[in-house]
Protein backbone atom coordinates (compact mmCIF):
# COMPACT_ATOMS: atom_id res chain seq x y z
CA UNK A 1 0.00 0.00 0.00
CA UNK A 2 1.12 3.53 0.70
CA UNK A 3 4.17 3.28 2.93
CA UNK A 4 6.63 6.05 3.75
CA UNK A 5 9.86 5.50 5.60
CA UNK A 6 11.87 8.31 7.21
CA UNK A 7 14.12 9.31 4.27
CA UNK A 8 11.17 9.39 1.82
CA UNK A 9 9.15 11.51 4.24
CA UNK A 10 12.09 13.90 4.62
CA UNK A 11 12.38 14.28 0.82
CA UNK A 12 8.62 14.97 0.54
CA UNK A 13 8.89 17.57 3.32
CA UNK A 14 11.81 19.36 1.65
CA UNK A 15 10.05 19.40 -1.73
CA UNK A 16 6.88 20.77 -0.09
CA UNK A 17 8.92 23.47 1.65
CA UNK A 18 10.53 24.49 -1.64
CA UNK A 19 7.32 24.37 -3.72
CA UNK A 20 4.84 25.90 -1.23
CA UNK A 21 7.27 28.11 0.64
CA UNK A 22 7.83 28.57 4.37
CA UNK A 23 5.13 31.24 4.66
CA UNK A 24 2.21 29.11 3.38
CA UNK A 25 3.46 25.70 4.57
CA UNK A 26 1.56 25.74 7.94
CA UNK A 27 -1.69 26.65 6.16
CA UNK A 28 -1.15 23.86 3.60
CA UNK A 29 -0.38 21.33 6.36
CA UNK A 30 -3.61 22.30 8.20
CA UNK A 31 -5.55 21.88 4.95
CA UNK A 32 -4.01 18.46 4.29
CA UNK A 33 -4.57 17.42 7.92
CA UNK A 34 -8.24 18.48 7.69
CA UNK A 35 -8.81 16.31 4.62
CA UNK A 36 -6.86 13.37 6.04
CA UNK A 37 -9.06 13.54 9.17
CA UNK A 38 -12.21 13.54 7.03
CA UNK A 39 -10.93 10.56 5.04
CA UNK A 40 -10.20 8.65 8.27
CA UNK A 41 -13.69 9.37 9.63
CA UNK A 42 -15.31 8.16 6.41
CA UNK A 43 -13.16 5.01 6.44
CA UNK A 44 -14.05 4.40 10.10
CA UNK A 45 -17.79 4.79 9.39
CA UNK A 46 -17.52 2.44 6.41
CA UNK A 47 -15.64 -0.14 8.48
CA UNK A 48 -18.13 0.07 11.38
CA UNK A 49 -21.01 -0.34 8.90
CA UNK A 50 -19.40 -3.46 7.46
CA UNK A 51 -18.76 -4.81 10.97
CA UNK A 52 -22.41 -4.24 11.89
CA UNK A 53 -23.63 -6.05 8.77
CA UNK A 54 -21.30 -9.00 9.44
CA UNK A 55 -22.41 -9.15 13.09
CA UNK A 56 -26.09 -9.09 12.11
CA UNK A 57 -25.60 -11.86 9.55
CA UNK A 58 -23.72 -13.96 12.12
CA UNK A 59 -26.55 -13.44 14.63
CA UNK A 60 -29.12 -14.47 12.01
CA UNK A 61 -27.13 -17.64 11.27
CA UNK A 62 -26.83 -18.42 15.00
CA UNK A 63 -30.58 -17.89 15.53
CA UNK A 64 -31.31 -20.21 12.61
CA UNK A 65 -28.99 -22.88 14.03
CA UNK A 66 -30.53 -22.51 17.51
CA UNK A 67 -34.04 -22.80 16.09
CA UNK A 68 -33.08 -25.96 14.15
CA UNK A 69 -31.40 -27.45 17.22
CA UNK A 70 -34.39 -26.58 19.42
CA UNK A 71 -36.77 -28.19 16.91
CA UNK A 72 -34.59 -31.33 16.81
CA UNK A 73 -34.51 -31.56 20.61
CA UNK A 74 -38.28 -31.05 20.86
CA UNK A 75 -38.83 -33.82 18.27
CA UNK A 76 -36.59 -36.23 20.17
CA UNK A 77 -37.92 -35.31 23.63
CA UNK A 78 -41.55 -34.21 23.54
CA UNK A 79 -42.81 -32.30 26.63
CA UNK A 80 -45.12 -35.18 27.76
CA UNK A 81 -42.15 -37.52 28.19
CA UNK A 82 -40.18 -34.95 30.17
CA UNK A 83 -42.72 -34.74 33.05
CA UNK A 84 -42.47 -38.05 34.92
CA UNK A 85 -44.02 -36.97 38.23
CA UNK A 86 -46.04 -34.17 39.79
CA UNK A 87 -44.57 -30.71 39.63
CA UNK A 88 -43.99 -28.94 42.94
CA UNK A 89 -46.07 -25.77 43.13
CA UNK A 90 -45.19 -23.59 46.15
CA UNK A 91 -48.32 -21.49 45.58
CA UNK A 92 -51.13 -23.91 44.60
CA UNK A 93 -54.07 -21.53 45.10
CA UNK A 94 -52.52 -18.85 42.91
CA UNK A 95 -52.38 -16.33 45.77
CA UNK A 96 -49.92 -13.50 45.71
CA UNK A 97 -47.09 -13.66 48.26
CA UNK A 98 -48.74 -10.93 50.38
CA UNK A 99 -51.89 -13.07 50.76
CA UNK A 100 -50.11 -16.30 51.73
CA UNK A 101 -50.71 -17.03 55.42
CA UNK A 102 -47.59 -17.44 57.54
CA UNK A 103 -47.22 -19.19 60.91
CA UNK A 104 -47.81 -15.97 62.96
CA UNK A 105 -50.76 -14.62 60.98
CA UNK A 106 -53.34 -16.04 63.45
CA UNK A 107 -51.86 -14.04 66.34
CA UNK A 108 -53.53 -10.71 67.19
CA UNK A 109 -51.58 -7.60 66.22
CA UNK A 110 -49.15 -6.32 68.82
CA UNK A 111 -50.15 -3.10 70.59
CA UNK A 112 -47.46 -0.46 70.65
CA UNK A 113 -47.88 2.47 73.02
CA UNK A 114 -46.96 5.88 71.67
CA UNK A 115 -43.97 7.52 73.38
CA UNK A 116 -44.76 9.87 76.25
CA UNK A 117 -44.12 13.51 75.38
CA UNK A 118 -43.21 16.17 77.90
CA UNK A 119 -45.67 18.99 77.89
CA UNK A 120 -44.13 22.46 78.11
CA UNK A 121 -46.07 25.28 79.68
CA UNK A 122 -47.60 27.46 76.98
CA UNK A 123 -46.67 30.68 78.76
CA UNK A 124 -42.98 29.76 78.96
CA UNK A 125 -42.71 29.38 75.20
CA UNK A 126 -44.31 32.79 74.57
CA UNK A 127 -42.31 34.72 77.18
CA UNK A 128 -38.86 33.77 75.96
CA UNK A 129 -37.59 36.13 73.27
CA UNK A 130 -36.39 34.59 70.04
CA UNK A 131 -32.86 35.62 69.16
CA UNK A 132 -31.94 36.00 65.49
CA UNK A 133 -29.34 33.59 64.22
CA UNK A 134 -27.42 36.37 62.40
CA UNK A 135 -26.83 39.99 63.16
CA UNK A 136 -28.34 42.36 60.64
CA UNK A 137 -25.82 43.99 58.33
CA UNK A 138 -25.20 47.69 58.53
CA UNK A 139 -26.04 49.57 55.34
CA UNK A 140 -23.11 50.25 53.06
CA UNK A 141 -21.71 53.70 52.87
CA UNK A 142 -21.80 55.38 49.50
CA UNK A 143 -18.48 56.31 47.94
CA UNK A 144 -17.78 59.94 47.56
CA UNK A 145 -17.92 61.07 43.97
CA UNK A 146 -14.72 62.71 42.70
Amino acid sequence: MLDFNAPEFLVVGIVALLVIGPKDLPKAMRFVGHWVGKARRVASQFRSGLDTMVRESELAEMEKKWAEENARIMREHPPEKMLTGPVYDPNPQGATPANIAGPDDDAPPAMVEPPALKAEPADAALDTPVEPTRKPRAPRKKKAES
